[in-house]
């Protein structure tokens, strides 16, 4: 029943989208898992992930999420649009399944960590255990790899009083520089929750940009650097509506999930 209620809304985004063409701008697609097996929608086979970013890798579009911010700023209009592939937590597969696809079709990706579960080496909410610190600095040997921030605990930024967020981006950007040597200039928000008004002022005095959800462009001299609209890719997309994304589109996909989201996570902390 699932199964098909998905289908039907990305049906029904895919046929907005020819109603209404997606604007032009860089497009942020999330990923989380890699080849687990574990049947969730955020875990995508490794074959699909590589059909994924060999076709990518074909269009010649992908950029690091620095050269992107850069993009949006620039005087000029890129002749095709940028993607940027980003990554969400840090588990393990990242490192043992997803990174030799990006190395072998040289993707650079962004991995935004939420540092508490690599130190106390904890498994995330669905399942998959984390890479090690050793793990993280060998993705960033590749020279592909940039590594943000996603708070340290994965706390939802817009319901914790501000001594409780300080010490969220501190704590995580601090286990960053003390095992790989780097400040993050990234963060990601958990969950895609938009922060509280003291947590963005945080956010904007710590990083260079944040990101966000909205699986729809990044305009060009219209984003704001820390509201970036981020498109999450799924299981069930498989190439149709993988590509579909990537070209900006299935924007009332993610509208709806949003309505979804303020009832999903109401209650929740993390």
């Amino acid at each position: 029943m699932r199964g098909l209620a998905l289908r039907a809304l990305k049906t029904s985004a895919a046929a907005a989208d020819r109603l209404h063409s997606p604007r032009r701008g860089v497009v942020v697609l999330i990923y989380h898992c890699v080849g687990r097996g574990s049947g969730l929608e955020l875990d995508l086979p490794v074959e699909r992930f590589d059909q994924q970013m060999e076709l990518l890798a074909a269009q010649n579009r992908v950029v690091s999420l620095d050269q992107a911010l850069d993009s949006l700023t620039a005087p000029d209009t890129p002749q095709h649009d940028p993607i940027v592939v980003t990554f969400d937590d840090g588990p393990a597969d990242f490192a043992d399944e997803a990174l030799p696809v990006l190395v072998r079709h040289r993707i650079p990706a962004t991995m935004y960590l939420a540092t508490a579960f690599i130190d106390e080496e904890r498994a995330f909410p669905y399942g998959a255990p984390p890479m090690s610190w050793a793990a993280v600095r060998d993705t960033v040997a590749t020279g592909l790899v940039t590594v943000g921030s996603h708070t340290h605990t994965h706390a939802l930024l817009d319901r914790l009083p501000q001594a409780q967020v300080d010490e969220e981006l501190a704590r995580s950007t601090g286990a960053i520089e003390e095992h790989l040597g780097t400040t993050p200039a990234h963060f990601a928000y958990p969950k895609s929750v938009a922060p509280s008004a003291g947590a963005d002022r945080a956010v904007r005095a710590t990083f260079r940009s944040a990101a966000l959800a909205g699986t729809r462009p990044n305009r060009y001299g219209h984003t704001d650097p820390y509201r970036l609209h981020r498109s999450p890719i799924q299981a069930s997309d498989g190439m149709r509506w993988f590509q579909a994304k990537a070209a900006g589109g299935m924007g009332l996909e993610d509208d709806l999930r949003r309505v979804l989201n303020r009832w999903r996570y109401s209650g929740a902390e993390s």
